[in-house]
């Protein structure tokens, strides 16, 4: 089977496209984990990076689990302890190795985001949906949980409420219903989606480098940590963005009245 993963660079921006259209873009059964985890230590590695921006072939974002493939737990007699190994070290990485990214990612949802799908919109930052998306957080309704991580994503995302809505029922929101939640920042003509993804990430990636991934950090420990601890975090965070030649390059074109040209990290 050809690659799940089609990349193209243009300069800060990586635009990452899931290209298995014939599986609706499915994220198990086949190397996509694998591919956006080795996806994302690419990132990590690529100071010259800024943004990231995630999309699948149309008609579909991605249809996340294979349910087909599931058939094989019954299928090979598979206990319980493999099957939660399998998840662990499968479906699992994608939260640990794109949620913690620290580059910006946008999610351009051309089309139905079902399941893990829909969380792995909600492991990026911001989210763009074409007026042909849809959001599902269906497990519920072939029978199993969240086992990627949505139960955390997701009420991060759009609240408690909305969370346990979508989760308790399985019903999916079309773009619109998505926009009036939260879920997605906006809605725009499919034809213009990539289009307007694109502006996004150019004004993303603008910025210096190293602050944006400071900055990333920042936001994702603000989740989980006291005030106090963000506090210092950013305390020592600010004290490595004052001594950075984009910083200083920064200040001296504000005094100057001109636009700043930063460096490649």
């Amino acid at each position: 089977m050809d690659s799940f993963l089609q990349s193209e660079r243009d300069g800060a921006i990586l635009v990452l496209t899931m290209s298995q259209p014939q599986t609706r873009n499915a994220l198990t059964g086949n190397s996509a984990v694998e591919e956006i985890v080795q996806a994302c230590a690419q990132v990590t590695r690529d100071r010259g990076i800024r943004v990231v921006v995630l999309t699948g072939a149309d008609p579909v974002f991605s249809s996340g689990g294979n349910v087909k493939d599931m058939q094989r737990y019954e299928k090979e007699g598979l206990s319980p302890e493999v099957i939660r190994e399998e998840y662990r070290n499968g479906i699992q990485r994608l939260p640990k190795a794109l949620y913690n990214l620290d580059v910006p990612v946008i999610a351009a949802v051309n089309g139905p985001a079902v399941g893990a799908g829909l969380d792995l919109s909600c492991m990026c930052d911001m989210r763009i949906a074409s007026e042909k998306a849809t959001f599902a957080e269906s497990f519920v309704k072939v029978g199993i949980v969240p086992g990627d991580g949505g139960a955390w994503l997701l009420p991060r995302v759009v609240g408690m409420s909305k969370a346990s809505e979508m989760a308790f029922t399985g019903d999916a929101l079309d773009a619109q219903e998505a926009l009036a939640c939260g879920l997605v920042s906006r809605v725009v003509p499919h034809e213009r989606l990539m289009e307007e993804s694109l502006k996004l990430a150019a004004r993303v990636a603008a910025n210096p480098g190293g602050v944006l991934r400071m900055t990333k950090r920042l936001l994702r420990e603000g989740e989980r940590s006291t005030l106090e601890s963000l506090l210092e975090m950013s305390a020592g965070y600010q004290a490595i963005a004052h001594m950075t030649s984009d910083h200083r390059e920064a200040v001296r074109a504000f005094i100057e009245k001109r636009k700043p040209v930063f460096g490649n990290e």
